[in-house]
């Protein structure tokens, strides 16, 4: 039996696609560059409410990072010695708790990033990928904020201002690309799993750990086994606070291998993470 033809779907009109589905690659990516502007307002904005409801509003930026490092002065430098074999422990310190908490910030804010946003997401035709971007984006300007209390702090503790502070831009930057993928593969597990925001801080503070932030990487493995120094130098977590510290404290230069690993670190993850968010673009909303 047929159906009576008023009531035979129209054919979409050439050219029109579904709402909501996901565009090619090439499109999608055209798309997000053209709301880069949008990525910075939002971000700033999101920064700035971010502390709001508190006394001391965005000093907690600042706070945050001193109070950590306060603590584990006293727990790893004090009480487990962690110190032995590092010169400089308060400077070595420092850098690891700023440059690591760069980390943990784009890891757990960008699991919340479609999560956290599903007005906006369901309201509004966007791609999606910019909500990952700004969360990187406000970590991004939080480091920059912390270097205010970083730099006072090396210099008081005795380390020399040189040109070679400059390599910390390109260093930073690979550990921006790198925390963007990171947040991209995040965002949409966050998606699907709404669990994930709970079992992240435990991710990164085990994660923490294991990158050499407390104590030297090197000293802990003497005497281990070969495969557990690789395993640890490996990991993107020190890699990043490796060439940070090549270049903020005294002591050998990063060599052409470290450079190498960050990079490919950096942009192994940022393609692999970014087509990873592409292809669940049509689910974001739907939970």
């Amino acid at each position: 039996m047929t159906l009576p033809e008023e009531t035979l779907p129209e054919a979409p009109a050439p050219g029109l696609q579904r709402a909501g589905a996901r565009l090619p690659i090439d499109d999608y990516t055209r798309r997000l560059w053209e709301r880069r502007w949008f990525v910075a307002a939002y971000s700033s904005a999101s920064n700035a409410v971010g502390y709001e409801g508190n006394f001391l509003g965005q000093a907690w930026q600042l706070l945050t990072p001193l109070l950590n490092i306060a603590v584990y002065y006293m727990v790893f430098g004090l009480l487990l010695h962690s110190n032995r074999g590092v010169p400089n422990y308060i400077a070595f310190l420092s850098v690891g708790v700023f440059a690591f908490a760069f980390c943990t910030s784009a890891l757990v804010a960008g699991a919340r990033a479609i999560t956290g946003n599903l007005g906006l997401v369901r309201a509004l035709q966007f791609p999606r990928a910019v909500l990952p971007m700004s969360t990187t984006l406000v970590a991004s300007m939080q480091l920059f904020y912390s270097l205010f209390i970083l730099v006072p702090i090396l210099l008081l503790s005795g380390e020399p201002l040189a040109w070679r502070w400059l390599e910390l831009v390109p260093a930073l930057a690979l550990q921006a690309l790198f925390c963007l993928g990171l947040a991209f593969f995040v965002a949409r597990l966050g998606a699907r799993v709404p669990d994930m925001t709970e079992i992240l801080p435990f991710v990164s503070r085990l994660w923490m750990y294991a990158s050499g932030v407390m104590y030297s990487v090197q000293v802990f493995t003497r005497g281990h086994a070969a495969w557990v120094s690789s395993v640890m130098t490996l990991n993107p977590g020190y890699v990043y606070l490796e060439l940070d510290r090549h270049a903020l404290l005294v002591g050998s230069a990063a060599t052409p291998a470290n450079w190498l690993v960050a990079m490919a670190w950096a942009f192994g993850t940022l393609v692999l993470g970014y087509l990873y968010f592409w292809r669940g673009e049509e689910e974001y909303g739907n939970v």
